[in-house]
């Protein structure tokens, strides 16, 4: 049977990962830090995978059902920024060069953009980091076996020794290297998760050591004089990882939800079209200004406006279902459909959500002539390259 409380997380991470992109709240990061959750549902995914098959099917079965998706985006995007310009681009920071296409085909890199393409592939750096963390599950679940929750720490152990040493290696490595050190602890925590171990530890232990976590993570995050984690990957990995160990070992009575009814079906329609959520809401977010200057709304008061912007991103978020999820149900060898059923599928394996993330890094300002309401706008800088820290 579907773990309900786990879609209820994913679900409540996506909308997260939506609101925070759209107005840039850096409290967001803590209220909710939805990356870390994100990766420990896979890492459970990924252990309750490979306790029953080959580690070889396990990990063909993850990309299968993650890389479809990613196609139909490439395959729509890459030509429209080449025609947009994107070769001829000599004064952008991410010049045209043919052999990072690759990148859209096995995302081992991030898959690269035109400057006025980064809505398309700026959130694309999950996508990497979730196929790395698929491909080095084997060797971390086997260990985990051997080891067991000491194996939490290797991850921090890791970004110390960054940190001490300094040591860096080519750009797309070292995104891969920081991305494990930031996250690995969450994936970890989602292999104890599916084993029992995690439900197992005393209180008394958990929460202390959750609460240090925490506090380390707080005092990190006003050292650096900023309260958005995703500007501070040792802030982000310390709260990440203390706030998935409590909310995996608590297992709330979830028969409320089923009662609910249309927030039921939303969370059911969210876990079975996650990645094409992820993939399109930024872009949904980048055509709201322009639309909002279409309908002659560009000049509304700060909070009218901002809640007409969410409206439209949801809206528009909401049309990419239907338009492009049918590639989630190819990746999963299910026929594809239009809207997913929303009804709750009755084993364990039926309808598994797809490798879900939650999503891209800190919101831009799409170029255009519409007006941001103020609420909106002062969230929209974007601070690529400022920070090791991917999140959402």
């Amino acid at each position: 049977m579907r773990n309900r409380y786990l879609d209820l997380l994913r679900a409540a991470a996506i909308v997260r990962v939506i609101v925070y992109h759209l107005y840039g709240w850096p409290w967001l990061s803590i209220l909710l830090p939805a990356m870390g959750i994100m990766f420990a549902l896979a890492g459970s995914l990924t252990a309750a995978s490979l306790s029953k098959r080959p580690a070889r099917k396990v990990v063909t079965s993850r990309l299968r059902r993650l890389l479809p998706p990613l196609w139909l985006l490439g395959l729509l995007a890459v030509p429209v920024m080449l025609v947009a310009g994107w070769a001829t681009e000599s004064d952008g920071e991410h010049p045209f060069n043919a052999f990072t296409l690759v990148y859209w085909l096995v995302p081992i890199g991030d898959p690269p953009g035109s400057d006025r393409g980064v809505a398309v592939w700026e959130p694309l750096w999950y996508l990497r980091a979730y196929l790395w963390f698929v491909l080095l599950s084997p060797l971390l679940f086997a260990l985990w076996r051997r080891v067991g929750l000491v194996l939490l720490a290797l991850p921090l152990m890791v970004m110390a020794v960054l940190e001490v040493t300094g040591f860096t290696l080519p750009s797309t490595a070292d995104a891969a290297l920081w991305d494990f050190a930031t996250y690995g602890g969450c994936w970890i925590a989602g292999f104890a998760h599916h084993e029992g171990r995690l439900a197992r530890v005393r209180p008394w232990l958990a929460y202390p050591v959750a609460f240090l976590l925490a506090a380390a993570a707080l005092w990190w995050a006003g050292q650096a004089g900023s309260w958005d984690l995703n500007d501070i990957s040792e802030a982000q990995a310390l709260w990440s990882l203390g706030f998935v160990l409590i909310v995996l070992r608590w297992q709330p009575p979830m028969g409320w939800l089923a009662r609910t009814g249309p927030l039921d079906k939303a969370v059911t329609l969210i876990n079975g079209r996650a990645v094409t959520i992820y993939l399109w809401h930024n872009i949904a977010i980048a055509a709201v200004w322009p639309l909002l200057a279409v309908l002659a709304l560009d000049d509304l008061d700060d909070r009218l406006g901002a809640v007409v912007a969410l409206v439209l991103t949801l809206a528009l978020t909401s049309v990419a279902v239907p338009a492009f999820g049918w590639a989630e149900d190819l990746a999963a060898r299910r026929p594809p459909r239009l809207w997913p059923s929303t009804s709750i599928p009755t084993g364990s394996r039926a309808g598994e959500p797809s490798p879900a993330p939650a999503v891209g890094r800190v919101p831009y300002q799409a170029r255009g002539t519409a007006r941001m309401p103020r609420a909106v706008r002062g969230a929209t800088e974007d601070t690529r390259g400022t920070t090791r820290a991917e999140g959402c």
